[in-house]
């Protein structure tokens, strides 16, 4: 996939992710631990999610724990390995962990982490001790939440600038995620099946109108090809995008996940630092702000389709409720505040 040519802070943001299932082990004293862990790469073994992750293996060693990593170029694939238990620890997005910890798969929900303020403050709640339960899931657990940034919808078009200009435009929409396909269905659009490896490539060269990702995948995944000239980048956020350490938790000490808890807080300036230089390298001209009129109707569709996708079982009610507290904590005078 030569569109995948990572830009080195884009990697850097991925170096830092793997980073934060070594540094735990730094002041270890146990016996060597044998563990494989599933690394995603759209390029695999040769690609350069992969290549920083082989980084980290001496570093590893040298730490107390010896790494089989596996490169994946289908993470449908890595998180079937990792359930059938070939992989002891894995790195999925948020949407496609939902099938083994539904609460911490719901972060991602539709409209419910509106910004920067809000996910900060979720993942400080969620990092506290007595918030751990929420994280087991049978025999998973989430070892580490990190954020890759607000979700933006990309355009080919510019004057499709209103959920009415929708109606039978072709959206790549991530077709295992029952949320995007509802959404799309919603605003009625039609829904064209892709997945994190092809949705760019589908947009780029005219199969889709329309796509939907956050800011840090713009440059790597070549997004500019699709944008230009006529294009552009929404600047509304459908949902927050994160990616997520998930473990068995059988195959770690007990002590492991809070370690990489604490050391995932300690390292979101630095994630936010990626994400703000991510969305300053998209070019002024290229973002399209909607009437600030229609935000709050915008803001009443996202919550209807969310709380119906709730009532389906399809996000943890849970999860819903606690972001809905956070948003409110952040701005009272939302319409939903008031219920």
């Amino acid at each position: 996939m030569k569109s995948f040519n990572l830009t080195r802070k884009a990697a850097a943001a991925v170096a830092f992710c793997i980073s934060l299932i070594l540094s735990p082990f730094a002041h270890s004293q146990q016996e060597m631990l044998d563990r494989s862990f599933c690394v995603f790469d759209p390029v695999g073994a040769n690609g350069p999610l992969f290549a920083i992750a082989k980084t980290f293996k001496p570093v590893a060693m040298k730490q107390g724990i010896n790494f089989d990593l596996r490169a994946y170029t289908d993470e449908k694939v890595a998180a079937e390995d990792f359930k059938a238990g070939q992989c002891d620890g894995v790195l999925l997005t948020g949407t496609r962990a939902r099938e083994f910890n539904k609460f911490t798969g719901s972060l991602e929900a539709i409209g419910a982490v509106p910004g920067e303020e809000e996910m900060r403050l979720l993942y400080n709640t969620l990092s506290q001790p007595k918030a751990r339960s929420f994280m087991i899931d049978g025999a998973y657990e989430v070892a580490g939440v990190l954020p890759a940034g607000a979700i933006y919808l990309h355009t080919r078009d510019r004057t499709i600038n209103s959920v009415e200009k929708l109606q039978g435009k072709r959206i790549a929409t991530l077709d295992y995620d029952a949320a995007s396909v509802r959404m799309v269905r919603h605003v009625g659009a039609s829904v064209v099946g892709a997945n994190s490896a092809n949705f760019a490539g589908k947009f780029n060269n005219g199969s889709v109108d329309l796509a939907y990702a956050p800011a840090v995948a713009y440059q790597p995944m070549e997004l500019y090809k699709g944008v230009n000239p006529n294009g552009a980048v929404v600047k509304y956020a459908l949902g927050y995008m994160n990616f997520q350490i998930i473990i068995h938790r059988d195959r770690f000490p007990d002590e492991t996940s809070s370690f990489i808890r604490e050391q995932a807080m300690s390292k979101l300036d630095e994630a936010y630092e990626i994400i703000a230089t991510a969305e300053s390298e998209i070019p002024a001209d290229v973002w399209l702000s909607l009437p600030q009129e229609r935000l709050a109707e915008y803001d009443r569709m996202l919550q209807s389709v969310r709380l119906s996708l709730t009532e389906d079982g399809i996000f943890d009610e849970r999860a819903i409720q606690l972001m809905k507290a956070i948003r409110c904590r952040v701005d009272g005078s939302r319409s939903e505040c008031a219920s």
